[in-house]
């Protein structure tokens, strides 16, 4: 792990707004409000989950747990989609994406797709509040 050097990759910096930070981990939400669309990132210059030792895996396991509860609770979601994909930005990420039947998306993959719809600042400020007061990583 590499805490003091980590750098969060300038795609990831560019397309999300940072809502939790701490030493090991860090929260974002994708600028596209059409879906709740969060990634999470572990501070490590290891690209694959198999990489890490196994307690640093249990943790990264059980954060997405916590932040999948959280989309499903404060979202009312009707599906997770949850992967570590990676091919365009090789910084280790897990997508945690809240699906809706309705979704201008649905049924097919949210990955690539052109509709988006930006947040306000105000509605990014809520969303960290309130994950910040039930998340804790």
């Amino acid at each position: 792990m590499i805490k003091e050097q980590f750098k969060l990759d300038s795609r990831l910096q560019n397309d999300c707004f940072v809502l939790s930070e701490s030493e090991q981990f860090l929260i974002l939400l994708l600028n596209n409000s059409l879906i709740p669309w969060f990634i999470f990132v572990p501070k490590t210059d290891k690209t694959e989950l198999f990489q890490l030792d196994k307690k640093f895996q249990s943790e990264i396991f059980e954060k997405i747990n916590h932040l999948s509860e959280f989309i499903m609770t404060e979202y009312k979601v009707d599906k997770l989609n949850v992967a570590a994909i990676g091919n365009i930005v090789s910084q280790m990420h897990i997508h945690v994406v809240g699906r809706y039947q309705t979704d201008p998306y649905w049924p097919g993959v949210v990955w690539g797709a052109d509709k988006k719809k930006i947040y306000t600042q105000e509605e990014v400020k809520k969303i960290k509040i309130r994950l910040n007061s039930i998340l804790v990583i």
